[in-house]
Order: structure tokens, then C-alpha cells, then sequence
């Protein structure tokens, strides 16, 4: 038969060891024996509100009422649960299943499997988990070893994070690691190297040193201090890489900069412009402003709305420039049409087409049309057929060659 011990309310006692169930009148405190004290309890803790513990506790299960403070470790081989109230732990926490009607304070570690804690979870020390689940704010100051974590308000991780779920409905902050899934409603930031399979964040993203991951999903900016690997990028608004940057695809509603190279195996889509120091390369590239690089190379398509300034040109099958368009640099393509009144300098193609009132520096190509008004300060090669307008102003007569230097 099971026994029960009580401590009346506000009352003071000293115990050793319980053989059964431990009752905990108000505003009582409850003493260990030993250095440093501990009491030992057989069965369930209950604590009817504002209850000490001067010791390290170890018991079957803890149910409380209202405030429940632990001067040492809490050691709960099932379930911890505390109504209209928080359970302040100046230790280490074990425990099977911990819910928290308010607040979560534990000075040193914390272990166990489930954690619901309805206001906010703070942890000096590390965390280990497979279920944590935290209506307001979730701290902690050392390591995060987490399966799944949902937090409704704000997220900070101040040490490295191994999780596979990390969902947050406001704020989330971590200093790098490894988190699989990454799901946050405002803002996500990790001030160390990271590696992710997906993020997905309605706000903004902030990554630090080099990167590692998937699919990135942003409704406003992303900012890379460092380099980054990834699969699919696709932001609503700015994308900034200032290292390196490689992976599948990009599509960026706005601008997008970086200080190195950037290198995709898929197509690259900025509704803005496109500030690259290094070289970019892509299967295909679409801007809808202007892009600037060292170099620009595409498998297929290089289609630009604005201007290209590059140092050692561009390159690709085709080549578009858009009406009133400006290029400075080399162009090198199967096919390159200028839109009506931009301006280019050197092209080199099979197929070039200059149309209504461009103008370019020097064209060599098979096939060239240059439409009226259209005007070439240099000199004009093709070795197949030109086709010229009206009105058009030739630096030099155009000359048929053998070959083009393509």
C-alpha cells in the first residue's frame, strides 16, 4: 500500500527519504539531508503552490499548484506538471514529460522527451529533447539537441543547434549547426555556419560563415555573410551573398548581390538588378534591370531589360537586350538581338540583329540585320548575308570575310 507523507502549509521540515507520495502544503519549504542536501521520494510529489525545495529532488512524478522553486537538481523519472504557475530549477532537470503552465527556469541542463510550456522556457545550460513546445519565448545558452521545437513568440539558441523541426511563429536566432527544416513567420538568424535542408520564413533571413543547405523560401530579404551552397532560392524582395554562392536555381523579386562568384546549374531570374564581383554563370539568366559582373555565362539564354557592364563580357546561346538598354563589355552568343535604341559595344555572334535606332561599336557575325536608323561607329564582318535599313550610320563599309573571330 502506498503511503503519504505531508508537509503542512507554511511550514518548514527536513526529510531524508520518502517511501511513498510526498504532499507539500503552501508556502511550505522542504529540506534535503546530506552535502549537498537530497531528498529522495518513492512516488508523485504534489505541491499545493509556492513551494521551496532546499536540495536536490528525485522522485516518480511531480504534480504542482501555482510557484515551485528547486535549489539544486530535479530529478523526475515520468512527468512533471505545474498549473498556474512556473517551476524554477538552480540545477539540472530529468524528466519524461514536463508541462508548464507559465515558465520554464532551469540554471544548468535540461533532459527529457516532451516539454509544453504555455509562457517561456529559459535554459542556462544545454538542452536535450524530442518534443518541445513553448507559447512565448524559448532561451538557451548552451547546446540544443532538439527533434522537433515550436515556439509561438521568439526563439534564441546562443550555442550550436542539431534539430530537425524548427518552427516559430515570430523571432528565431541560433549561432549555426544543423537544422533540417526551418519554419519562422518573421525573422531567422544564425550567427555561425549552418547546415538546413529547407527554410521557409515569411520575413527576413541573416546567415553568417560558410552555409550549407536546400531550398530557401523568403517573403522578404536574405543576407549571407559568407558563402553559400544551396538548391532553390526564391526571395521576394533583396538577396544578398557577400561571399561565393552556388547551387540550383534563384528567383528574386528584387535586387541581388555578391561579392564573389556565383554559380547555378539552373536558371537565374532577378525582377531588379544583379551586382555580381566574380563571374555568374547559369543555365539561363533573366533581369529585369541591370546586370553587372566580371564575367556573365549562360548555357542558354542571357535576356537583360536594362543594361550589362561586365569586365570580360558576356556569353551565352542568346543574347537580348531590351529597348533603350545599354552594354559595356563584350558580347559572345549564337544569336544576340539589341532592342530598339540601346547601345552596345563589341559583338561577336552567328546571328546578330540590331533593331530600330541602335547602336553599337562593332559587329561580327554569319548573319547580321542592322533595322533603320541604326548606327555602327566601327567596322561590320559577316561571312554569310547583312541585311541593312535606311538611315543607317556606318563608322566603316562592311566587309565579307571568311571567318569571324567567334
Amino acid at each position: 500500500m502506498n503511503t503519504r507523507t505531508s508537509v503542512p502549509s507554511r511550514s518548514t521540515v527536513t526529510l531524508d527519504k520518502v517511501d511513498g507520495d510526498l504532499s507539500v502544503g503552501e508556502h511550505s519549504t522542504v529540506k534535503g539531508t546530506g552535502t549537498p542536501p537530497i531528498l529522495e521520494v518513492a512516488g508523485t510529489v504534489y505541491c499545493e503552490g509556492d513551494n521551496v525545495f532546499e536540495c536536490t529532488l528525485s522522485a516518480e512524478n511531480l504534480e504542482a499548484e501555482e510557484d515551485v522553486t528547486v535549489h539544486g537538481d530535479l530529478e523526475i523519472e515520468n512527468e512533471v506538471e505545474v498549473e498556474d504557475g512556473r517551476l524554477e530549477i538552480h540545477g539540472k532537470m530529468t524528466a519524461k514529460q514536463v508541462n508548464v503552465d507559465e515558465a520554464l527556469l532551469v540554471d544548468e541542463d535540461l533532459v527529457s522527451e516532451e516539454i509544453d510550456v504555455g509562457g517561456s522556457l529559459k535554459v542556462e545550460g544545454k538542452v536535450k529533447a524530442k518534443d518541445i513546445d513553448v507559447g512565448g519565448s524559448f532561451r538557451v545558452k548552451g547546446e540544443a539537441e532538439i527533434v522537433e521545437i515550436s515556439v509561438g513568440g521568439s526563439l534564441l539558441i546562443e550555442s550550436k543547434s542539431n534539430i530537425r523541426e524548427l518552427e516559430v511563429g515570430g523571432t528565431a536566432e541560433v549561432n549555426g549547426g544543423r537544422i533540417s527544416e526551418i519554419d519562422v513567420g518573421g525573422s531567422f538568424e544564425s550567427k555561425d555556419q549552418l547546415e538546413f535542408e529547407s527554410i521557409d520564413v515569411g520575413g527576413t533571413v541573416r546567415l553568417s560563415n560558410k552555409n550549407k543547405g536546400g531550398d530557401i523560401d523568403v517573403g522578404g530579404s536574405f543576407t549571407v555573410d559568407g558563402d553559400l551552397n544551396f538548391q532553390d532560392i526564391d526571395v521576394g524582395g533583396k538577396v544578398e551573398i557577400r561571399g561565393s554562392g552556388e547551387g540550383r536555381e534563384i528567383d528574386v523579386g528584387g535586387t541581388l548581390d555578391a561579392g564573389g562568384s556565383l554559380k547555378l546549374s539552373g536558371t537565374l531570374e532577378v525582377g531588379g538588378r544583379i551586382e555580381v564581383e566574380g563571374e555568374v554563370s547559369a543555365k539561363g539568366i533573366e533581369v529585369g534591370g541591370r546586370l553587372r559582373a566580371k564575367k556573365a555565362t549562360a548555357e542558354d539564354n542571357v535576356e537583360v531589360g536594362g543594361s550589362i557592364e561586365t569586365v570580360e563580357g558576356t556569353s551565352a546561346s542568346f543574347v537580348e537586350i531590351g529597348s533603350r538598354g545599354e552594354v559595356h563589355g563584350p558580347i559572345r552568343a549564337d544569336r544576340v538581338e539589341v532592342g530598339k535604341d540601346a547601345h552596345a559595344e563589341n559583338i561577336v555572334g552567328k546571328r546578330v540583329i540590331l533593331r530600330k535606332g541602335a547602336c553599337a561599336n562593332n559587329i561580327y557575325g554569319e548573319s547580321i540585320v542592322i533595322e533603320p536608323h541604326c548606327c555602327v561607329n566601327g567596322e561590320v564582318q559577316y561571312t554569310r548575308e547583312l541585311a541593312i535599313g535606311e538611315h543607317v550610320s556606318l563608322g566603316k563599309a562592311p566587309q565579307k570575310v571568311d571567318n569571324i573571330p567567334y
